[in-house]
């Protein structure tokens, strides 16, 4: 059997005995995360904040990369089991920095949550005039996890778990212009790049599972964040997220505690023990996208192997990072 016949077959349900309405909280609940180590990117604000919150409170140590870390100070303040370093996913001299400053501490990872990113922003590029979305939701988080990869390894049994989206249904990878130099559109630019986020999680657990480490991605659910600030009020009640007085009125969407809980789950769940590269959802992996066009489940792109191999390979040339696999 093909690893693409692996993986779709694995992509379905198990049952998990969580749903769309639990709770970050809900899911740790009987979890003693003592003596655990965490990254959060991006745990500071919006979904990475519940995510913080939950697994210190659990008993873990997180680090969260704040690439404003007054921000972080603020925003963590009273909660203890935290420690907050300056991080920008869209400058990868700020990435190789921080990861040398980590090893440095010859600390070892027990979950490595990518967490933070943009969504649907105005045409920017950053680095060598790489498109932001696919730079920062992708190419970050891939120099990221490259680089602290020998601290992933140390002691075995690390997850690291890649915040993907439903977007992904917008768009495959354009390989033909992949930087969007040909024309910006900022949501298939952004659905892009969570194609990429999942694919990364597919390439990195076939190369990490031997050595321990084992890699998944997770649509959070639709949630009213931080993210969404790129997005002018009258788009948002068009699309009918919000209402005319900025209130939630899609009833379909999660509250942040809601919204945390699949990466938590993923990071944590005795269920996910020898499985890896599987998209997640609802806190559960999720069954292959219908083919009715409806926004759920995830598209056979979005793990393809051979996709997710010349992805991997693209990403090296472009971060000129890789890990080293002895």
């Amino acid at each position: 059997m093909t690893q693409e016949k692996n993986v779709i077959t694995l992509q379905h349900k198990i049952n998990s005995g969580f749903n769309h309405h639990s709770t970050a909280e809900d899911v740790l609940r009987d979890m003693d995360l003592s003596g655990r180590f965490a990254i959060v990117t991006g745990g500071y604000s919006g979904l990475g904040l519940e995510t913080t919150r939950a697994l210190v409170n659990a008993g873990a140590h997180v680090v969260v990369t704040a690439r404003r870390p007054d921000v972080a100070e603020e925003a963590l303040s009273g909660l203890s089991g935290v420690e907050i370093e300056e991080m920008d996913l869209a400058d990868l001299s700020s990435v190789r920095a921080f990861a040398d400053r980590f090893l440095a501490s010859d600390r070892s990872i027990d979950m490595l949550i990518l967490n933070a990113g943009i969504m649907a922003c105005p045409e920017t590029r950053v680095g060598d005039g790489w498109e932001a979305q696919f730079a920062i939701n992708h190419l970050g988080h891939f120099a990221l996890t490259n680089l602290l990869w020998p601290a992933l390894t140390t002691q075995g049994g690390a997850r690291v778990v890649s915040v993907a989206s439903t977007g992904h249904h917008f768009s495959p990878i354009r390989w033909d212009d992949i930087q969007f130099e040909h024309g910006y559109e900022k949501f298939p630019a952004y659905g892009q790049s969570k194609t990429a986020t999942i694919l990364f999680s597919v390439e990195l657990d076939k190369r990490a599972a031997e050595h321990g480490v084992r890699a998944f991605s997770v649509h959070p659910g639709g949630i009213m964040t931080p993210l969404q600030r790129h997005m002018p009020k009258e788009e948002m009640v068009a699309l009918g997220w919000i209402d005319e007085s900025g209130q939630v009125a899609n009833p379909s969407f999660k509250t942040p505690q809601q919204g945390a809980a699949t990466q938590v789950w993923a990071a944590t769940s005795p269920q996910l023990q020898g499985k890896g590269g599987l998209y997640c959802e609802d806190v559960d992996i999720s069954d292959m996208a219908p083919e009715d066009g409806r926004f759920y489940g995830v598209k056979q792109y979005a793990i393809d192997p051979e996709q997710a191999s010349r992805l991997w390979k693209l990403s090296v040339e472009l971060t000129d990072t890789d890990m080293t696999i002895s």
